[in-house]
């Protein structure tokens, strides 16, 4: 049964690499040697060709290929790598050659750390786990000196009592007292449950983690990156009189022709041709405001509304909810872009089935305006947004949500990037959306969501509480029959044959139930 559930565990972690294919450095043939991961250095090029994983994580330097993340995001579509693409370690390359500098060591890629967090899952105890184990610890020599009672008192104090009847009840008491569906099936129920967990592509660390969901009333969400997917798009274009849709894009798409600028390359996207670099006489970046230039003997301006506000022309995007992009073309004011972060397609499912289980409160805190973070609350249906937050600001707000909370409930946050670190060390369970997320905020959080979909965070809910229900089913069910036997044993009711089913029949039936968890088939 345990084989069977660090087997659930390892179809997310079948990602350890075998060999790394690094090339010889000096050599334009191309060359490379077949080396173990850990050889290779921080610098070293390594060659990745179709059907192989990918040994360390790195930057894609030539090639273009599509590569398969499932074993570390649970993503069936493929992703598509090119140069300048980030590649961890764990994908499986379908198509091209791939060429990648790699950026981190063998001890501190992608595979090593989520297989070293499983490694350590077991260790980390639930209070249940902890209680049953301290439990036997006392339990066990406590029976053990009850049945030398058993055995040696009866003889002494009545009259007809034979010696050898009482040993034999006493062997019975010692058979059907044995604890070991307590300490055999509570750890499997846990771990089956981290293992039924990581099947649907969520990473937690310790079974006190998993535990702990059951306890949770209060979820405070990041924003970007959390409920949002971190890219922004063209969501809205305004001319103004005398300019159109197609003229106002193309001139932010020139002006931003030499940036690499996220919003940049959203503009590019949209405008979806190439750039005739001959039409572009000048270009002068102006830093913090935007861009000036000359385009077909055009003057330009392109930017935020101060770089346009210095040109004396009024600015008129009123109330829109994003980034503005401004556009003005001889000193007139031609219009706006305006780029919004787009919702995860799942965050309001998530936001409706964490209240359907019972959480009290669900916040958001984030970096971004308070217009944009309060439109994408209301969106949502979030409790309350706090916005416009440092790191150092969000620990702040979550130690005043903790002097608010119902005593020994918990509170989870979830987040996705460096700045979120601070803050999930700092919460009762911290909650890392992992598959694109910051190495300190995987490193800081209790649970790792793989797949980085924020619904995930209710299934993992409701994994722990059937975890919870196996548990407890095996605790009362365990107890109450060995009580029963124990006190037909000790007057002689029960024979060896009854002790035999209350010791082994009830531990068998325990480690059986244990493992339903692992089937999270039904939730």
């Amino acid at each position: 049964a345990l084989n069977h559930s660090r087997r659930s565990i390892s179809s997310l972690m079948d990602i350890r690499p075998d060999y790394a294919n690094l090339k010889v450095p000096g050599n334009s043939m191309g060359e490379y040697q077949k080396v173990s991961p850990e050889q290779v250095n921080i610098g070293d090029m390594i060659v990745v060709k179709p059907g192989e994983k990918i040994p360390l994580d790195g930057i894609v330097r030539a090639g273009t290929s599509l590569v398969d993340t499932s074993a570390l995001t649970g993503e069936s579509i493929p992703r598509e790598l090119s140069a300048g693409s980030d590649a961890l370690s764990g994908f499986i390359n379908q198509q091209g050659l791939l060429t990648i500098e790699v950026t981190k060591d063998y001890d501190h890629s992608t595979v090593s750390t989520i297989l070293e967090m499983v490694e350590n899952a077991a260790s980390r105890k639930a209070p249940t786990e902890q209680f049953i184990t301290r439990f036997a610890r006392y339990y066990t020599p406590a029976v053990v000196y009850l049945a030398l009672a058993i055995a040696v008192i009866p003889p002494l104090l009545l009259a007809d009592a034979s010696l050898s009847q009482w040993i034999y009840r006493a062997l019975v008491f010692l058979v059907i007292s044995c604890p070991c569906a307590l300490v055999i099936s509570i750890p499997l129920g846990f771990f089956g449950g981290i293992g039924g967990a990581s099947k649907r592509g969520i990473l937690v660390k310790g079974s006190n983690y998993l535990e702990a969901l059951n306890h949770v009333e209060t979820v405070v969400f990041d924003k970007t990156g959390t409920l949002t997917k971190g890219v922004f798009e063209v969501t809205e274009i305004v001319p103004q009189p005398g300019f159109t849709r197609e003229i106002l894009l193309e001139y932010a798409a020139y002006a931003e022709a030499h940036s690499n600028h996220p919003i940049a390359a959203s503009i590019q996207r949209a405008y979806g041709q190439d750039i005739d670099q001959h039409r572009i006489q000048t270009y002068e970046e102006i830093p913090g405001q935007g861009i000036r230039m000359q385009l077909d003997n055009r003057e330009l301006w392109v930017g935020n509304s101060r770089l346009i506000a210095g040109l004396g022309t009024p600015v008129k995007n009123g109330e829109a909810q994003g980034t503005s992009i401004h556009v003005a073309a001889d000193g007139h004011y031609a219009g706006y872009l305006l780029m919004t972060d787009q919702v995860k397609p799942d965050a309001s499912e998530a936001i409706g089935s964490l209240k359907r289980l019972g959480i009290r409160k669900i916040i958001m805190l984030t970096g971004d305006s308070q217009k944009t973070g309060e439109s994408i609350g209301h969106q949502l249906g979030v409790d309350e947004v706090r916005s416009e937050l440092l790191p150092a600001d969000k620990v702040e707000w979550l130690e005043r949500i903790e002097k608010n909370k119902t005593p020994h409930k918990k509170i989870a946050v979830v987040g996705d990037g460096i700045n979120d670190a601070p803050v999930l060390a700092r919460a009762d369970i911290g909650i890392a959306m992992g598959g694109l997320g910051s190495d300190a905020a995987i490193e800081a959080a209790d649970i790792v969501i793989m797949t980085d979909e924020p619904a995930k965070i209710a299934t993992a809910m409701q994994i722990a509480k059937r975890t919870r229900q196996i548990v407890y089913q095996n605790i009362f069910f365990a107890l109450g029959v060995k009580g029963i036997f124990l006190i037909l044993g000790a007057f002689g009711v029960a024979s060896m044959w009854e002790a035999v089913f209350a010791d082994v029949g009830v531990a068998l039936i325990a480690i059986l139930n244990a493992t339903r968890v692992m089937n999270t088939g039904s939730l």
